[in-house]
């Protein structure tokens, strides 16, 4: 085949026919070679000409002896063979390995294992997995031979020890999961054998029983886009215990880089960048992604040399050698905080207990992420207990980083290429722990135990498990107190979820003070005019006193790639409008003031776009930066921007009037919903209706709130705490600007993100979780020290954004809820900083109990 120029495709049978026929599509192959038995397992695709292997006149062909030609110009640069891997998108690429690197990996392969004729080589992988090239390929160099083992005595431990004993193996590639079952079936088979390992990262304690057991141990690293391997690291018994990837193969380098494609000193961690004669030719007709992943080599002096970003977390050792540390996409923000998933599995790893550890975020209910660690118990103990294995990551890493639930498992998925299967890890059992705790005493204990349960995604909860050791923090606790509001009727401020933690102490401080607040619930029938919330009243002054401008557009662009069913879109654009009041409210004003009218749900208007990526941004910006016109427009604007047939970036921008940032959770999840009932079934989409309106929040909030000539309302009991707490407010904080403060706003700010270091932070927790504080809290007392120190003075108000959902049917509602606390900070009286965040909890947790006064108002009358 190479000698008549061609490439080859390999087709595992065992793959999905969708996933064989896209391969078989993408690839345009211009023969394919399989057998009868298998002619029914290969797609038709495109009348792509067939030989059958065992056909009589294919065997009475292949008898012959072959000549010395045609033979096709012997080139490099020509395609070896075309391998898919997963996409990120969900359609698989294909990898194309010129003649090149393929050869320049046998040669440097055949030399570093010192292969000869006496070897025998167990192949044990699927040809639809690059490392089969080795197994194949390096062994027809040095004249070992090659035994091939079939798939289901792969599979079966016993059966593949059987295999390795009987057939005299000498060398045996494999993955960490399939090692394993060796070792635990049969580890004295692996005496004489040379064992290479990789394609998974090597665990410490499977590092010290291969290289205790087998003749020698290499572990291998490398991704298919750089040709099978380009690392390797001998094993041995004294450095398994801080496993590497080791040092480049031969015609390889291997860079770790910054974000800015800088070098980072040894002991950093950084991106792994490979170059050399490994690196491939691209995607298959993925010119984009080939783009993005392959790119100029800033250190090729010889110009013109390229680089493939694989993705991975590593640093280098003392010695000159690679430590992998994890995926960069390993590296989940959850709550806000950076994580490295592979540090937690090492961490847990480490226990004796513990053979196998992997730990992912799921997300088994809408809007609540949790980490979860899955493990496989050490095979000479048992089952360590989850309030064990919880203490033993506590003790080591953040509190953030310590697992909500840890599921043992007999063995770990594993894919057809011997990985694991992270798609085929359970769904988390979360428990309360072994805790010990009481039953319910009462009914209000009861339905407590419920709600805890309910907010915390736990099967049960006792009366004296802590809500916040169960893995709840301040969202959770807000919402925690919105449904007790909502089932029990009694207005509870959050600060008693912090006081309070338990079940026990929460139903002793509900029964010591309960108050009652009016529910929420839609009204029926509704007043002609529709008042607008107090805050959407702010906004409409500005609008009115400003003019139509950009500044409250809330601008969320998302990628889309693959085929795009543009009608569907419009339809849920619809059915989303239609679900929500505040996508179709426009705002009239009359001799008595602003109030909304909901418009009928119609068509929504999806403006298409043909575009590139160089005038992509520019559109973006304009299309993000139009103003609204409250009064006749829909809040709601959608644009379609198309790249490509298969590539869309989809423009929603909504105004704040209608709208805030946890509203974007809500639009997406529904409009990605209707979209699929679209696609599916070409219906509307079979949702349970609303509880209540944006309409009804605003009816209801004058409700409860009551009129401000009322000395006995809510919102005059609540002005007075706050025109009270920010009495003789500094207009403005003396900070040290590089440049002068404008006369007038111009609302082009920037975040700037922090990146704490892990002791830092888990520092932080401890001091929070020892005075009974928030992080936020430990964080806005140090904050509030430095400006201090900064020359700001002892008074230091500071701004912060509150959900305002106070209550629970309006979790999935898109509207304007969002509201700001002023937080003010009092370092006078030079105060030890456990005595400030005293002084920061008390007055917090105050101002969180007057939390439904709006921040508009609060401006107009403090």
């Amino acid at each position: 085949m190479w000698k008549a120029g061609a490439a080859y495709l390999p087709l595992d049978t065992e793959y999905p026919a969708d996933r064989l026929a896209y391969m078989l599509q993408d690839a345009a192959p211009t023969l394919i070679l399989t057998t009868d038995e298998l002619t029914d397992v290969v797609p038709d695709v495109d009348d792509i000409p067939r030989v059958l292997l065992d056909a009589p006149e294919t065997v009475e062909e292949l008898s012959r002896t072959a000549g010395e030609g045609p033979i096709a110009s012997r080139a490099l640069s020509h395609a070896a063979y075309v391998i898919y891997t997963s996409g990120s998108t969900g359609r698989p690429k294909g990898v194309v390995v010129p003649q090149g690197p393929l050869a320049n990996f046998v040669v440097a392969m055949a030399g570093r294992f010192g292969l000869s004729g006496e070897d025998r080589l167990l192949a044990v992988t699927t040809v639809g997995f690059d490392i089969a090239g080795l197994e194949l390929f390096v062994p027809l160099l040095s004249g070992a031979a090659v035994v091939v083992a079939e798939r289901d005595m792969v599979r079966d431990p016993a059966a593949l020890c059987g295999l390795v004993s009987a057939e005299r193996i000498s060398v045996m590639q494999a993955t960490p999961s399939l090692w394993r079952a060796v070792l635990a079936e049969d580890a004295s088979v692996l005496s004489g054998v040379r064992v290479l390992v990789g394609g998974e990262a090597l665990p410490a304690d499977l590092a010290m029983a291969l290289a205790e057991r087998a003749e020698s141990v290499m572990n291998m690293y490398g991704p298919t886009e750089t040709t099978i391997w380009s690392t390797a690291w001998p094993v041995t018994s004294e450095a398994a215990g801080a496993p590497r990837i080791g040092r480049p193969i031969a015609n390889t380098r291997v860079y770790v880089l910054d974000g800015g494609l800088r070098p980072v000193p040894a002991g950093v961690p950084g991106e792994l960048y490979i170059a050399g004669e490994g690196v491939v030719r691209g995607y298959h007709g993925r010119s984009g992604l080939t783009s993005e992943r392959f790119v100029a080599d800033p250190f090729d002096r010889t110009g013109g040399g390229r680089m493939y970003r694989t993705g991975d977390l590593v640093r280098w050792t003392a010695e000159g050698e690679l430590e992998y540390l994890s995926r960069v996409d390993d590296q989940v923000k959850l709550r806000g905080f950076r994580i490295e998933l592979g540090e937690i599995e090492t961490v847990l790893a480490g226990h004796d207990g513990v053979a196998q550890a992997a730990v992912l975020v799921r997300e088994d209910r809408p809007g609540d992420k949790r980490l979860v660690a899955y493990l496989v118990p050490a095979a000479d103990g048992g089952v360590p207990g989850g309030a064990e294995l919880r203490r033993h990551v506590a003790e080591r890493l953040p509190d953030y980083m310590v697992p909500s639930a840890f599921m043992p498992l007999d063995t770990f998925p594993l894919t057809p290429n011997g990985k694991l299967d992270r798609r085929a890890l359970p769904a988390p059992d979360y428990g309360p722990g072994s805790t010990g705790g009481r039953a319910p005493r009462s009914p209000r204990e009861e339905i407590l135990c419920g709600l805890f349960a309910e907010v915390l995604g736990l099967e049960s909860v006792t009366i004296d498990d802590d809500f916040f050791g169960l893995g709840g923090h301040s969202l959770l606790a807000t919402k925690l107190v919105s449904r007790i509001r909502s089932v029990l009727d009694v207005e509870l401020a959050v600060r008693r979820v912090f006081e309070a933690p338990t079940v026990a102490e929460l139903a002793t401080a509900l029964d010591a003070s309960a108050a009652v607040r009016s529910p929420l619930r839609a009204v029926e029938p509704r007043p002609a005019r529709l008042p607008l919330s107090l805050a959407q009243q702010r906004l409409w002054f500005l609008h009115q006193f400003e003019g139509p401008s950009a500044t409250y557009n809330i601008p969320v662009a998302l990628r889309l790639s693959g085929e795009l069913d543009e009608r569907a879109l419009r339809l849920a654009l619809g059915d989303v409008v239609a679900r929500h009041e505040s996508l179709r409210t426009v705002f009239a004003e009359d001799a008595d003031g602003p109030y909304q009218v909901v418009r009928d749900a119609e068509a929504v208007e999806l403006t298409v776009v043909r575009t590139d990526e160089t005038r992509l941004r520019t559109e973006l910006l304009g299309a993000a930066r139009h103003a609204f016109d409250l009064r006749s427009e829909g809040p709601l604007r959608v644009r379609l921007f198309e790249l490509a047939d298969d590539a869309y970036v989809l423009l929603v921008v909504a105004h704040h009037i209608a709208s805030d940032a946890w509203s974007m959770g809500p639009l997406a999840r529904d409009l990605t919903g209707a979209y699929a009932a679209r696609v599916d079934s070409g219906g509307a989409p079979g949702w349970e209706p609303l509880p209540v309106q944006y309409a009804d929040y605003s009816i209801w909030q004058r409700e409860v709130l009551g009129a401000e000539d009322d000395p006995e309302s809510e919102i005059t009991r609540q002005l007075t705490y706050w025109k009270a707490a920010l009495a003789d407010l500094p207009e403005e904080l003396p900070l040290p600007f590089d440049r002068p403060r404008p006369a007038a706003a111009t609302y082009r700010g920037d975040s700037v993100p922090l990146d704490l270091a892990p002791e830092l932070h888990e520092k932080l927790t401890r001091i929070a979780r020892d005075r009974r504080a928030s992080l936020f809290m430990v964080v806005q007392a140090a904050l509030s020290t430095l400006l201090t120190r900064l020359g700001a003075g002892t008074d230091i108000p500071l701004g912060t954004p509150v959900a305002g959902r106070t209550d629970d049917a309006l979790d999935d509602l898109v509207g304007f809820f969002v509201n700001t606390l002023v937080l003010r900070t009092d370092t006078s009286g030079d105060p030890t900083f456990a005595e400030l965040i005293e002084r920061v909890r008390a007055r917090d947790l105050e101002a969180y109990a007057y939390q439904d006064l709006p921040f508009e108002r609060l401006v107009e009358v403090v």
